[in-house]
């Protein structure tokens, strides 16, 4: 499958989880502290799961922007989505995964519209496409 690129960025890592990343226009500049609960000395700093949590979040509530307006309706200014990102040994004991729940709010909108927008965006948003198959990703409407 290709991709017609619309946007292309870039970020630079150095020294990996306890380090810091960068990316290319400087808008996004990040120390990088490893969790405790991962053996790290925790403290100021973020780590990959909230970066990817943070994206997915943002990500998603944007392709339920797109798939809304497919279906000729609106999301409510007041629509969240939190990403509760995990990671911890694969059951293969071969390396790491991650587990992620969306939560999502769709104030004012009746469940079963909700539940149809929801999907359709699970359907056309990047990460979603990205992570099917690979990893267990719920999604909750709140």
């Amino acid at each position: 499958m290709s991709v017609d690129v619309k946007y292309r960025t870039q970020s630079t890592a150095t020294g990996g989880r306890d380090g810091h990343s960068k990316n290319a226009d400087s808008a996004l500049d990040v120390k990088m502290v490893t969790p405790k609960a991962l053996g790290g000395p925790g403290g100021d700093g973020v780590n990959p799961e909230q970066l990817f949590a943070t994206g997915y979040a943002a990500c998603f509530l944007g392709a339920m922007k797109f798939a809304a307006g497919q279906m000729k309706l609106a999301v409510p200014t007041d629509t969240t989505v939190t990403a509760d990102v995990g990671i911890g040994p694969r059951d293969d004991q071969k390396g790491f995964g991650l587990d992620v729940e969306l939560r999502i709010s769709l104030p004012g909108i009746e469940a079963e519209t909700a539940d149809k927008i929801i999907a359709a965006a699970h359907v056309v948003c990047p990460y979603s496409h990205a992570t099917q198959g690979n990893i267990s990703v719920k999604l909750t409407r709140i």
